[in-house]
Protein backbone atom coordinates (compact mmCIF):
# COMPACT_ATOMS: atom_id res chain seq x y z
CA UNK A 1 0.00 0.00 0.00
CA UNK A 2 2.79 2.65 0.75
CA UNK A 3 4.62 1.86 -2.34
CA UNK A 4 1.24 2.17 -4.26
CA UNK A 5 0.96 5.56 -2.81
CA UNK A 6 4.40 6.37 -3.17
CA UNK A 7 4.14 5.93 -6.99
CA UNK A 8 0.66 7.54 -7.21
CA UNK A 9 2.49 10.54 -5.50
CA UNK A 10 5.80 10.31 -7.92
CA UNK A 11 3.73 10.40 -10.67
CA UNK A 12 1.58 13.45 -9.54
CA UNK A 13 4.43 15.53 -9.18
CA UNK A 14 6.23 14.42 -13.02
CA UNK A 15 2.37 15.57 -14.13
CA UNK A 16 3.16 18.81 -12.27
CA UNK A 17 6.66 19.21 -13.25
CA UNK A 18 6.35 18.57 -17.28
CA UNK A 19 3.20 20.96 -17.18
CA UNK A 20 5.39 23.49 -14.94
CA UNK A 21 8.18 22.98 -18.08
CA UNK A 22 5.37 24.46 -20.42
CA UNK A 23 3.92 26.95 -18.22
CA UNK A 24 7.39 28.76 -17.37
CA UNK A 25 9.00 27.53 -20.60
CA UNK A 26 11.90 30.44 -21.47
CA UNK A 27 10.41 32.20 -25.13
CA UNK A 28 12.53 31.39 -27.90
CA UNK A 29 15.29 33.60 -28.93
CA UNK A 30 14.61 35.25 -32.56
CA UNK A 31 16.32 37.85 -34.20
CA UNK A 32 13.93 40.15 -36.56
CA UNK A 33 15.01 41.48 -39.76
CA UNK A 34 14.25 44.70 -41.08
CA UNK A 35 11.10 44.89 -43.40
CA UNK A 36 11.10 43.81 -47.43
CA UNK A 37 7.72 45.63 -48.53
CA UNK A 38 5.77 45.63 -51.69
CA UNK A 39 2.51 48.54 -51.56
CA UNK A 40 0.76 47.35 -48.50
CA UNK A 41 2.39 44.09 -47.20
CA UNK A 42 6.15 44.63 -45.06
CA UNK A 43 7.52 40.76 -44.60
CA UNK A 44 9.53 40.60 -41.78
CA UNK A 45 12.35 37.00 -41.66
CA UNK A 46 12.62 35.17 -38.39
CA UNK A 47 16.35 33.57 -37.30
CA UNK A 48 16.75 31.16 -34.84
CA UNK A 49 18.18 27.77 -34.67
CA UNK A 50 17.04 24.68 -36.01
CA UNK A 51 15.56 22.06 -33.60
CA UNK A 52 15.59 19.53 -35.69
CA UNK A 53 18.08 18.04 -38.31
CA UNK A 54 15.32 15.99 -40.03
CA UNK A 55 15.29 16.99 -43.60
CA UNK A 56 12.73 14.12 -44.67
CA UNK A 57 9.93 16.16 -43.91
CA UNK A 58 7.66 17.27 -47.21
CA UNK A 59 4.55 19.09 -47.33
CA UNK A 60 1.15 18.25 -47.49
CA UNK A 61 0.96 19.83 -50.98
CA UNK A 62 3.65 17.75 -52.14
CA UNK A 63 2.76 14.57 -51.19
CA UNK A 64 -1.07 15.18 -52.36
CA UNK A 65 0.71 15.83 -55.65
CA UNK A 66 3.28 12.84 -55.24
CA UNK A 67 0.50 10.33 -54.42
CA UNK A 68 2.02 9.65 -50.97
CA UNK A 69 -0.77 10.70 -48.73
CA UNK A 70 -4.50 10.74 -48.98
CA UNK A 71 -6.98 12.68 -46.74
CA UNK A 72 -10.56 10.73 -46.86
CA UNK A 73 -13.78 12.29 -46.31
CA UNK A 74 -15.37 10.57 -42.73
CA UNK A 75 -18.91 12.43 -43.13
CA UNK A 76 -18.20 14.20 -40.14
CA UNK A 77 -17.65 18.11 -40.68
CA UNK A 78 -15.44 18.81 -38.07
CA UNK A 79 -12.92 15.28 -38.53
CA UNK A 80 -11.20 13.70 -41.18
CA UNK A 81 -8.68 10.64 -41.39
CA UNK A 82 -5.35 11.09 -43.08
CA UNK A 83 -2.36 8.60 -44.08
CA UNK A 84 0.86 9.07 -45.03
CA UNK A 85 1.57 6.27 -47.47
CA UNK A 86 5.34 6.96 -48.00
CA UNK A 87 7.98 4.36 -46.74
CA UNK A 88 10.82 7.27 -45.60
CA UNK A 89 9.15 10.61 -45.69
CA UNK A 90 6.96 12.75 -43.17
CA UNK A 91 4.56 15.03 -44.00
CA UNK A 92 3.88 18.09 -42.19
CA UNK A 93 0.42 19.37 -42.27
CA UNK A 94 0.26 22.87 -41.38
CA UNK A 95 -3.22 24.44 -39.55
CA UNK A 96 -4.92 26.62 -41.81
CA UNK A 97 -4.37 24.11 -44.93
CA UNK A 98 -7.58 23.70 -47.33
CA UNK A 99 -7.95 20.80 -48.76
CA UNK A 100 -9.78 20.66 -52.02
CA UNK A 101 -13.16 17.78 -53.14
CA UNK A 102 -14.52 15.59 -50.88
CA UNK A 103 -18.47 16.51 -49.70
CA UNK A 104 -16.99 20.42 -48.67
CA UNK A 105 -13.64 21.74 -48.86
CA UNK A 106 -12.01 21.55 -45.36
CA UNK A 107 -9.47 23.95 -43.50
CA UNK A 108 -7.07 21.66 -41.16
CA UNK A 109 -7.03 22.87 -37.77
CA UNK A 110 -4.23 21.25 -36.14
CA UNK A 111 -0.31 21.29 -37.37
CA UNK A 112 1.35 17.76 -36.98
CA UNK A 113 3.91 15.89 -38.27
CA UNK A 114 2.24 12.47 -40.07
CA UNK A 115 5.17 10.05 -39.91
CA UNK A 116 5.93 7.26 -42.81
CA UNK A 117 3.59 4.24 -42.96
CA UNK A 118 1.70 6.15 -40.77
CA UNK A 119 -1.77 4.41 -41.15
CA UNK A 120 -5.18 6.52 -41.04
CA UNK A 121 -5.24 9.25 -38.46
CA UNK A 122 -7.73 11.96 -37.34
CA UNK A 123 -7.29 14.87 -37.66
CA UNK A 124 -9.50 18.03 -36.78
CA UNK A 125 -11.07 20.20 -39.62
CA UNK A 126 -13.49 23.09 -40.38
CA UNK A 127 -15.30 23.27 -43.25
CA UNK A 128 -14.38 26.40 -45.40
CA UNK A 129 -17.32 25.65 -48.08
CA UNK A 130 -21.35 25.72 -46.97
CA UNK A 131 -24.03 23.87 -48.71
CA UNK A 132 -22.61 21.75 -50.44
CA UNK A 133 -22.26 17.70 -49.33
CA UNK A 134 -21.85 15.77 -52.89
CA UNK A 135 -19.44 14.95 -55.69
CA UNK A 136 -18.57 18.48 -57.23
CA UNK A 137 -17.99 17.76 -61.01
CA UNK A 138 -15.34 15.09 -61.63
CA UNK A 139 -13.52 15.13 -57.98
CA UNK A 140 -13.46 12.26 -55.80
CA UNK A 141 -16.08 13.17 -53.18
CA UNK A 142 -14.28 10.25 -50.71
CA UNK A 143 -11.22 11.99 -50.74
CA UNK A 144 -9.33 15.34 -51.21
CA UNK A 145 -7.52 15.99 -54.21
CA UNK A 146 -4.71 18.87 -53.41
CA UNK A 147 -4.20 21.41 -50.82
CA UNK A 148 -2.46 24.10 -53.07
CA UNK A 149 -4.09 27.13 -50.66
CA UNK A 150 -4.73 28.26 -47.18
CA UNK A 151 -6.57 30.25 -45.46
CA UNK A 152 -6.53 34.36 -45.80
CA UNK A 153 -7.36 36.47 -42.93
CA UNK A 154 -6.19 36.68 -39.31
CA UNK A 155 -9.69 36.35 -37.96
CA UNK A 156 -10.42 32.68 -39.84
CA UNK A 157 -6.86 31.59 -37.98
CA UNK A 158 -8.43 33.07 -34.94
CA UNK A 159 -11.95 31.41 -35.55
CA UNK A 160 -10.06 27.91 -36.61
CA UNK A 161 -7.82 27.81 -33.47
CA UNK A 162 -8.55 29.57 -30.21
CA UNK A 163 -12.76 29.55 -30.75
CA UNK A 164 -12.59 26.47 -32.85
CA UNK A 165 -16.24 27.61 -33.91
CA UNK A 166 -17.69 26.17 -37.60
CA UNK A 167 -20.34 28.81 -37.60
CA UNK A 168 -17.88 31.62 -36.94
CA UNK A 169 -15.69 29.65 -39.55
CA UNK A 170 -18.62 30.33 -42.34
CA UNK A 171 -18.93 33.86 -41.21
CA UNK A 172 -15.16 34.93 -41.73
CA UNK A 173 -14.69 32.52 -44.75
CA UNK A 174 -17.52 35.06 -46.27
CA UNK A 175 -15.81 37.82 -45.18
CA UNK A 176 -12.50 37.40 -46.43
CA UNK A 177 -14.57 36.86 -50.29
CA UNK A 178 -16.43 39.92 -49.85
CA UNK A 179 -13.11 42.19 -49.25
CA UNK A 180 -11.38 40.22 -52.02
CA UNK A 181 -14.06 41.15 -54.22
CA UNK A 182 -14.22 44.54 -52.93
CA UNK A 183 -10.17 44.85 -53.92
CA UNK A 184 -10.32 43.04 -57.10
CA UNK A 185 -12.77 44.75 -58.95
CA UNK A 186 -15.33 41.99 -59.49
CA UNK A 187 -17.31 38.99 -57.59
CA UNK A 188 -14.46 36.56 -56.81
CA UNK A 189 -17.45 33.54 -55.70
CA UNK A 190 -17.34 30.62 -58.34
CA UNK A 191 -20.63 29.79 -60.43
CA UNK A 192 -20.33 26.38 -59.10
CA UNK A 193 -19.75 26.71 -55.46
CA UNK A 194 -20.44 30.37 -54.21
CA UNK A 195 -19.17 29.84 -50.90
CA UNK A 196 -16.13 27.78 -51.62
CA UNK A 197 -13.10 29.59 -50.20
CA UNK A 198 -11.14 27.45 -52.36
CA UNK A 199 -12.46 28.07 -55.64
CA UNK A 200 -12.60 31.97 -54.84
CA UNK A 201 -8.62 31.23 -54.24
CA UNK A 202 -8.41 30.13 -57.33
CA UNK A 203 -10.15 33.05 -58.87
CA UNK A 204 -7.95 34.78 -61.60
CA UNK A 205 -8.15 38.27 -61.16
CA UNK A 206 -7.61 37.22 -56.84
CA UNK A 207 -4.16 34.85 -58.68
CA UNK A 208 -2.89 37.67 -60.80
CA UNK A 209 -2.78 40.61 -58.19
CA UNK A 210 -1.67 38.59 -55.62
CA UNK A 211 1.33 37.29 -58.12
CA UNK A 212 2.68 40.97 -58.18
CA UNK A 213 3.44 40.47 -54.23
CA UNK A 214 5.12 37.36 -55.06
CA UNK A 215 7.48 38.44 -57.85
CA UNK A 216 8.61 40.91 -55.60
CA UNK A 217 9.32 38.99 -52.39
CA UNK A 218 9.79 35.38 -52.79
CA UNK A 219 13.50 35.56 -53.53
CA UNK A 220 13.94 37.56 -49.88
CA UNK A 221 15.06 33.74 -48.41
CA UNK A 222 17.63 33.06 -51.34
CA UNK A 223 20.65 32.20 -48.89
CA UNK A 224 19.04 32.38 -45.68
CA UNK A 225 20.09 29.35 -43.77
CA UNK A 226 19.13 30.66 -40.60
CA UNK A 227 15.94 31.51 -41.36
CA UNK A 228 13.09 29.86 -39.25
CA UNK A 229 10.13 31.93 -39.86
CA UNK A 230 8.68 35.53 -40.80
CA UNK A 231 6.16 37.88 -39.63
CA UNK A 232 4.25 40.28 -41.97
CA UNK A 233 2.03 43.58 -41.67
CA UNK A 234 -0.13 44.99 -43.79
CA UNK A 235 -1.34 48.41 -43.93
CA UNK A 236 1.02 49.42 -41.18
CA UNK A 237 -0.30 47.21 -38.95
CA UNK A 238 0.69 43.75 -37.96
CA UNK A 239 -0.92 40.83 -38.09
CA UNK A 240 0.98 37.38 -37.34
CA UNK A 241 4.06 35.50 -37.52
CA UNK A 242 5.02 31.59 -37.99
CA UNK A 243 7.67 29.50 -36.99
CA UNK A 244 8.92 26.63 -37.85
CA UNK A 245 11.06 23.54 -36.41
CA UNK A 246 13.90 24.29 -38.76
CA UNK A 247 14.73 26.19 -41.84
CA UNK A 248 14.42 23.16 -44.06
CA UNK A 249 10.83 23.27 -43.35
CA UNK A 250 10.02 26.79 -43.34
CA UNK A 251 12.18 27.33 -47.36
CA UNK A 252 9.44 24.05 -48.10
CA UNK A 253 6.02 26.39 -46.82
CA UNK A 254 7.47 29.89 -47.83
CA UNK A 255 5.92 29.84 -51.32
CA UNK A 256 2.53 28.68 -49.86
CA UNK A 257 2.70 31.32 -46.75
CA UNK A 258 3.79 33.74 -48.82
CA UNK A 259 1.13 33.29 -51.18
CA UNK A 260 -1.37 33.67 -48.48
CA UNK A 261 0.08 36.98 -47.09
CA UNK A 262 -0.43 38.36 -50.46
CA UNK A 263 -3.68 37.54 -50.79
CA UNK A 264 -4.94 39.22 -47.29
CA UNK A 265 -2.83 42.08 -48.63
CA UNK A 266 -4.64 42.63 -51.51
CA UNK A 267 -7.67 41.91 -49.56
CA UNK A 268 -6.49 45.22 -47.58
CA UNK A 269 -5.60 47.02 -50.37
CA UNK A 270 -8.24 49.29 -51.51
CA UNK A 271 -7.73 53.54 -50.90
CA UNK A 272 -4.78 52.07 -48.34
CA UNK A 273 -2.98 55.50 -47.29
CA UNK A 274 0.08 53.41 -45.75
CA UNK A 275 0.61 54.24 -41.98
CA UNK A 276 3.95 54.21 -40.04
CA UNK A 277 5.99 52.00 -40.73
CA UNK A 278 6.35 48.81 -38.56
CA UNK A 279 9.61 48.36 -37.47
CA UNK A 280 11.47 45.27 -36.32
CA UNK A 281 11.36 45.81 -32.68
CA UNK A 282 7.84 46.10 -32.78
CA UNK A 283 7.74 42.79 -34.11
CA UNK A 284 9.97 41.22 -31.95
CA UNK A 285 7.54 42.52 -28.91
CA UNK A 286 4.90 41.39 -30.18
CA UNK A 287 6.45 37.59 -30.05
CA UNK A 288 7.70 38.09 -26.83
CA UNK A 289 4.17 39.28 -25.53
CA UNK A 290 2.24 36.69 -26.82
CA UNK A 291 5.10 34.20 -25.38
CA UNK A 292 3.83 35.07 -21.72
CA UNK A 293 0.17 34.43 -22.32
CA UNK A 294 -2.02 32.39 -20.38
CA UNK A 295 -1.33 28.84 -21.11
CA UNK A 296 -3.99 26.05 -22.22
CA UNK A 297 -3.18 22.71 -23.46
CA UNK A 298 -5.28 20.07 -25.54
CA UNK A 299 -3.86 16.97 -27.19
CA UNK A 300 -4.50 16.86 -30.79
CA UNK A 301 -3.94 14.51 -33.75
CA UNK A 302 -1.37 11.55 -33.56
CA UNK A 303 1.26 12.49 -31.24
CA UNK A 304 0.50 16.18 -31.23
CA UNK A 305 0.03 18.94 -28.75
CA UNK A 306 -1.62 22.12 -28.82
CA UNK A 307 -0.29 24.58 -26.15
CA UNK A 308 -2.86 28.06 -26.37
CA UNK A 309 -0.40 31.11 -24.90
CA UNK A 310 -3.07 34.28 -24.69
CA UNK A 311 -2.93 37.43 -23.73
CA UNK A 312 -5.72 40.54 -24.51
CA UNK A 313 -3.79 41.73 -27.75
CA UNK A 314 -1.88 38.63 -28.64
CA UNK A 315 -1.86 34.88 -28.71
CA UNK A 316 0.43 32.06 -30.42
CA UNK A 317 -0.39 28.57 -30.98
CA UNK A 318 2.40 25.80 -30.54
CA UNK A 319 1.76 22.59 -32.22
CA UNK A 320 3.94 20.09 -30.10
CA UNK A 321 5.29 16.19 -31.11
CA UNK A 322 5.11 15.38 -27.66
CA UNK A 323 7.25 11.79 -28.49
CA UNK A 324 10.08 13.65 -30.30
CA UNK A 325 9.46 16.25 -27.25
CA UNK A 326 9.54 19.57 -29.96
CA UNK A 327 7.54 22.44 -30.61
CA UNK A 328 7.15 21.53 -34.60
CA UNK A 329 5.27 25.28 -35.49
CA UNK A 330 4.17 28.39 -33.72
CA UNK A 331 1.65 30.25 -34.83
CA UNK A 332 1.23 34.16 -33.44
CA UNK A 333 -1.82 36.47 -34.47
CA UNK A 334 -2.24 39.71 -33.15
CA UNK A 335 -5.64 39.87 -32.35
CA UNK A 336 -6.15 43.76 -31.89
Amino acid sequence: MKLDRTVGVIAAFLAVFAFANILFAQSPTYRVSTPYTYKNLSIFLIHGKNETSKTNIITLAEALERKLFRVYETGEVNELMVENLSKDQDVFIQSGDIVKGGRQDRVLAVSVIIPARSGRVSIESFCVESGRWEKRKEEDSSQFSSSNERIVSKELKLAANDSRSQSEVWAKVSEAQKRLSDNVGGSVAAPESRSSLQLSLENGRVAATADEYIRSLSNIVAGQTDVIGYAFAVNGQINSADVYVSNALFKKVWPKMLKAASIEAVSHSRGVRLAEPVKADAVGAFLKDADKGAVKERAASGNASIVTREQKDNVVFEARDDKANVVVHRSYVKKQ
